[in-house]
C-alpha cells in the first residue's frame, strides 16, 4: 500500500515538475513473474520505470549501503527494494529475488550495476537470476533528463520496452546461456535507444 501511495504521489509530482512522459511498447510487458532490467544512466530512471510498468509492482535489487540507517532501511523495504552486497554478491545474493520470482512478483535490476552512459559493462546477475528463476527478461531502455535541472527543463522523458527474451531450454551448457543472453541484452538496450533516437527525429 504504501509503494503505490509513493508511486502515485511522485508520479504527480514530477509530472508537475517536467511534464508528461512517454511509454513505448507497453504492449510488451507479459504477465508477471519476470526480470525487467535497464540500462542506468540516473536515479530518475528507477521512478520512471516504475510508473511505466503500473499496475506491476517493481521489487528492486539494490546496493546494501542504502539499508544502513533504520529510516532508510524501513524506506527501502517499503518501497519493495531488497539489499545486495555488489563487490561480493555471492549464490546468496539470488536467492531472494528467485523467491519473489517464484511469488509471482517483477524483479528490477541494473545489469550494469552502476550509473553510467558509456562503456556498459553489462554483468550476469540479471541474466542468472531469469535463468534460475525460469522467467524471460523484459528489457527496456529510459532517455529523459539525468539531473534535477533537466528534469526543470522539461526535457522529454521516454521509456522503450523490448520484447522479452524467454530463456527456453537450450542444449549447451549453463556458463554459455548466459554469456548469450547476456550478448543479447546488451545489443537489446542498444538498439532500443537507436529506436528512440529515430522516433525523436520524426
Amino acid at each position: 500500500m504504501f509503494y503505490t501511495f509513493a508511486r502515485n504521489f511522485v508520479q504527480v509530482i514530477l509530472t508537475i515538475i517536467g511534464g508528461r512522459f512517454k511509454v513505448q511498447n507497453k504492449d510488451k510487458i507479459p504477465e508477471a513473474p519476470f526480470v525487467v532490467v535497464s540500462t542506468h544512466t540516473s536515479w530518475m530512471e528507477i521512478l520512471y520505470l516504475g510508473f511505466a510498468i503500473k499496475p506491476l509492482q517493481i521489487h528492486y535489487m539494490a546496493k546494501q549501503e542504502l539499508f544502513k540507517t533504520k529510516p532508510l532501511n524501513w524506506l527501502m523495504r517499503h518501497l519493495n527494494a531488497f539489499p545486495v552486497n555488489r563487490e561480493n554478491p555471492g549464490p546468496s545474493a539470488i536467492k531472494l529475488p528467485i523467491r519473489l520470482l517464484k511469488d509471482g512478483k517483477v524483479v528490477g535490476i541494473f545489469p550494469s550495476g552502476t550509473r553510467k552512459s558509456a562503456g556498459l559493462h553489462l554483468k550476469r546477475g540479471a541474466v542468472t537470476v531469469a535463468l534460475k528463476g525460469k522467467v524471460p527478461i523484459l528489457p527496456a531502455v529510459y532517455d529523459g533528463p539525468k539531473t534535477v535541472g533537466e528534469l526543470f527543463k522539461r526535457k522529454k522523458v521516454i521509456i522503450r520496452f523490448g520484447d522479452p527474451i524467454p530463456f527456453n531450454d537450450m542444449d549447451i551448457d549453463q556458463k554459455e546461456l548466459l554469456e548469450i543472453k547476456s550478448e543479447e541484452v546488451l545489443k537489446t538496450f542498444e538498439r532500443l535507444q537507436a529506436e528512440i533516437d529515430e522516433t525523436k527525429r520524426k
